[in-house]
């Protein structure tokens, strides 16, 4: 509702001089009494028709015209802006957009040797990537290593050496994930065929890596890992022949592993 002065400013802009609600209005000034008193109906003026003589007229007074309802001005009362409603939440069936891909990780680049040396399994890196020669050092150095540990310091290779990555070019996925499972699936098959293995030499980080996904923090520890005999972690032999003092503290873990095949063996 609008006071009385908003109202009268309409109606003026409107040429409407009268007019009558039909309710109450607030804050409206009291009606005009005669406003309200119904208009009485107007008597048309009819000329008087020529009389004949010997005719008697008889003047039938006409019924008074209905008044017309008075049509009532329509007021358009401003109404306030609407407030823009924020979007509606999307339906339960609504696709959610899926995120992209992450890029595969590039393939990691390693050669490992599985070897036999009486009753234990040896799963060395190669430092060359070529199978071990006679007069390799680091050939020579892992002979010594078997001598110490008291096992046969000829080892019988076990297939063909790992090379990782497979293939080269195409979309094959070889990262990190996909070397681990291949190395293991190999190592877990070739174990299978010796059968009898008492502990598993991990030679160098990337037989740690890809053959129990362990780190250079287990160095010179045995350690269990499902699927595979006793774990013994090694440094790489390039490592062990550039840090000579390394092989003190490998020699001191490896009198307290060897009781384990020189009793198998027994």
């Amino acid at each position: 509702m609008i006071d009385e002065a908003r109202r009268r400013a309409y109606l003026g802009a409107m040429q409407v001089v009268s007019w009558l609600p039909r309710v109450a209005l607030p804050f409206a000034a009291p009606s005009r009494p005669e406003l309200l008193e119904p208009l009485e109906p107007l008597e048309p003026q009819v000329p008087p028709a020529p009389v004949r003589p010997g005719v008697e007229l008889k003047i039938v007074p006409e019924a008074p015209p209905r008044p017309r309802p008075v049509e009532r001005a329509k007021i358009e009362i401003p109404r306030p802006a609407a407030r823009v409603e924020a979007p509606a939440a999307a339906s339960e069936g609504a696709v959610e957009p899926v995120a992209p891909k992450a890029a595969p990780l590039p393939p990691p680049r390693f050669a490992l040797q599985l070897l036999r040396a009486g009753r234990c399994a040896l799963l060395v890196e190669l430092p060359t990537g070529e199978p071990f020669q006679s007069r390799d050092p680091g050939y020579l150095l892992l002979r010594d290593l078997l001598r110490a540990a008291g096992l046969a310091d000829s080892p019988r290779p076990l297939g063909e050496p790992v090379r990782w990555p497979l293939l080269r070019g195409g979309n094959l996925d070889q990262g990190p994930q996909a070397a681990r499972e291949y190395v293991q699936t190999f190592v877990a098959a070739r174990l299978e065929e010796e059968g009898d293995c008492a502990c598993l030499w991990l030679v160098g980080l990337p037989a740690l890596r890809f053959a129990a996904a362990l780190e250079a923090d287990a160095f010179n520890r045995e350690l269990q890992v499902e699927g595979l005999p006793p774990v013994w972690a090694l440094p790489g032999l390039e490592t062990l022949m550039e840090e000579p003092a390394r092989k003190a503290e490998l020699w001191r873990a490896m009198r307290q592993v060897r009781v384990r095949w020189i009793s198998a063996n027994e």
